[in-house]
């Protein structure tokens, strides 16, 4: 089993680090490094659909790993291309990053691009995992992460839509969106993304060595509350937004939906 997990993650990482090779390309021309989350959501769809194709597992159980992850990440990555891509000055984290790294700044954002490429082979480990099971019929582990899956797919869909509605009202230019989920999270995409690697973990489990897929949502959610993720986001919003983000800060839950602090009087 080891050397096929091998085999398919570096035919895998071949594959996700050409196509991030051919983005930096095009990042250089556009000036534009928001194309490598685009790259990133479609990365990790190929991937799931790559190992359902060379993958010798149960085809039951490898096809709807690769659906439910091929489904979210092609989602995302048109979501991604019409929001914050074309048409769109790149985002303040990428020019914040500029202004940091000063120098030698294609070659930083090559390492960059390329670091996501390893990213999304390390991520995919639920769908390769599940891609080498060969036993049949699929089992509860499976049928739950799948449940999960689907609750958690709309609760994105329905932020991004909320968010997305939101920023083309030309009067709610420079404001902070509370309406529908956003006014129990700051972050309710983050926190269905993360549910939504969580599911693909559960699904993992009932594969041999599945515990490995619970590498995938602890990175998720270190990426998402650390640095690069909700302290990035919030961190260009207090820029652009100051007083009224803050105040946006202290009523509404950072990650987890809940319901909202009263504000002091």
């Amino acid at each position: 089993m080891l050397a096929d997990v091998l085999h398919l993650a570096l035919a895998g990482f071949g594959i996700v680090a050409a196509m991030m090779f051919v983005l930096w390309l095009v990042h250089l021309l556009i000036r534009n490094a928001a194309i490598v989350d685009v790259g990133w959501a479609a990365g990790l769809a190929m991937l799931a659909i790559f190992y359902g194709i060379e993958g010798p597992g149960y085809p039951a159980r490898k096809w709807a790993i690769a659906a439910m992850a091929g489904f979210w990440g092609l989602r995302l990555a048109v979501y991604l291309l019409f929001s914050r891509l074309l048409g769109k000055p790149e985002e303040g984290r990428y020019i914040q990053l500029r202004r940091e790294w000063k120098t030698n700044l294609p070659l930083r954002f090559l390492f960059f691009f390329e670091f996501q490429a390893l990213l999304t082979v390390v991520l995919s480990l639920p769908f390769l995992l599940t891609s080498l099971n060969t036993v049949a019929p699929l089992g509860r582990l499976e049928k739950v992460g799948a449940a999960i899956w689907l609750v958690s797919i709309c609760g994105e869909a329905v932020a991004d839509s909320q968010l997305n509605r939101f920023r083309k009202n030309p009067a709610n230019t420079g404001k902070t969106c509370h309406q529908g989920l956003w006014g129990y999270s700051r972050h309710p995409n983050y926190f269905f993304e993360w549910m939504i690697w969580v599911s693909y973990a559960i699904f993992a489990l009932g594969s041999p060595r599945g515990w490995l897929g619970l590498i995938s949502p602890a990175l998720m959610l270190y990426f998402l509350l650390g640095p690069t993720g909700i302290a990035a986001t919030e961190a260009q919003a207090l820029r652009t937004r100051g007083v009224e983000y803050r105040a946006y800060q202290r009523t509404t839950s950072t990650f987890i939906p809940w319901f909202r602090k009263k504000k002091p009087a």
